[in-house]
C-alpha cells in the first residue's frame, strides 16, 4: 500500500509519500511554508496542492493521513485549538482535505505520528514497549505499548509534555502552571540562555557560554524528572527523544540521563535506553502516512 502524509506545522507544511513495507519506504516528499497569517482555507489549499504535487511525481496513493498540532477532535476530524495557527478552532481538516484531494483522510496528533513513525522506520524499530518525546516550540510525546500506539480518550493519550513538575511554576497556554514544557520547550531554553533562538543557545553552550550551559543544563535535569515519572508510569524498553531540542545532543541528554537515574529506584534502569530520534524533521509526514495505513 501506498499512502501520503501531511504534516501541518506552524513554520511549513511536510509532505511524504510512503510505501508501507517493511521497513517503510519514502518514495518523494517535499516541504513549503505554511503561512499561517493567510488563514485555514488558504493553508488548506497549500496542503491540498502539496500532496498532488507530490502524488504526481511519486506516483498515486490509496489514503492520506494528517499530522497536526495541538487538541483534536479524531471522531469527529477536527481541529480544536492551534496556538501557531490562528482561526482553526473546530475546523473540519478531514472533509475539507477530502474535497480537495478526493481521497480519504486520516486524522492524528503530529507528536503521535512522530512516535509512530520512529516506532515503525526509526529509533523504536523492534521495540514493543517506547515513550517519545518531541522538543519544539512546544513540547509533545507519545507512548507505545505492546507495540500499539496509544490514543486515550480521543486521541489525547501522550501529553507528557503537560505533566506538571513545578506545581506552582510558570503558567501554560494550556491552562495549568509548571507544566514540563515550560522548562524544556525550545523558547523556554532560549529564554533562560539570553538567546533569540535554541539552536543560538546550543550553540553558545558548546562555545563555552557559561549561562546557555547552565540553561541546558537546568533543562535537562527538568526533562530527566519528566522522563522520569513517564517511564515508571509506562516501563518502556526505550525512551525517544525528537524535534529541534534533540539537536542540543548530550548537553540535554546528559544532565537529563543523570536525573533519571538519581529519580528511579523501582526499576532495572540499566535496561531502558534513552536515545535521540533518526527521521528528523521528516518523522511527521511519514507517522502521518502510516497512520492513515492502520486507521482507515
Amino acid at each position: 500500500m501506498r499512502t501520503l502524509g501531511i504534516d501541518l506545522g506552524g513554520t511549513s507544511i511536510k509532505v511524504a509519500v510512503v510505501d508501507l513495507g517493511d521497513p517503510p519506504r519514502i518514495l518523494g516528499e517535499d516541504r513549503v511554508a505554511t503561512h499561517a497569517a493567510q488563514g485555514p482555507e488558504a493553508v488548506l489549499d497549500r496542503m491540498a496542492e502539496l500532496g498532488r504535487r507530490a502524488i504526481a511525481e511519486a506516483g498515486p496513493v490509496e489514503r492520506v493521513g494528517v499530522g497536526a498540532p495541538g487538541p483534536l477532535d479524531l471522531e469527529g476530524g477536527r481541529s480544536l485549538s492551534m496556538t501557531n495557527l490562528p482561526g482553526w478552532e473546530s475546523r473540519p481538516i478531514v472533509a475539507q482535505l477530502e474535497e480537495r484531494l478526493g481521497l480519504p483522510v486520516a486524522l492524528i496528533n503530529d507528536a503521535r505520528a512522530f512516535t509512530l513513525a520512529e516506532l515503525e522506520a526509526g529509533a523504536g524499530r523492534g521495540c514493543c514497549d517506547i515513550v517519545c518525546f518531541a522538543l519544539g516550540t512546544g513540547v509533545g510525546g507519545g507512548v507505545v505499548v505492546d507495540g500499539k500506539l496509544l490514543l486515550g480518550l480521543n486521541g489525547t493519550a501522550g501529553e507528557i509534555g503537560h505533566q506538571t513538575i513545578e506545581p506552582d511554576g510558570p503558567p501554560c497556554p494550556c491552562g495549568s502552571r509548571g507544566c514540563l514544557e515550560q522548562y524544556v520547550s525550545g523558547p523556554s531554553i532560549a529564554r533562560a540562555a539570553g538567546k533569540a533562538t535554541a539552536e543560538e543557545a546550543f550553540a553558545a553552550a558548546r562555545g563555552g557560554d557559561p549561562v546557555a550551559a547552565e540553561a541546558l543544563e537546568r533543562a535537562g535535569t527538568y526533562l530527566g524528572i519528566g522522563i522520569a515519572n513517564v517511564v515508571l508510569t509506562v516501563g518502556p524498553e526505550r525512551v525517544i527523544v525528537g524535534g529541534g531540542g534533540a539537536e542540543a545532543g548530550d548537553l540535554l541528554l546528559g544532565p537529563a540521563r543523570r536525573e533519571f537515574a538519581r529519580r528511579n529506584r523501582m526499576m532495572p534502569i540499566e535496561r531502558v535506553e534513552i536515545v535521540t530520534a533518526e527521521l528528523g524533521a521528516r518523522a511527521g509526514a511519514i507517522g502521518a502516512a502510516l497512520w492513515a495505513a492502520a486507521s482507515l
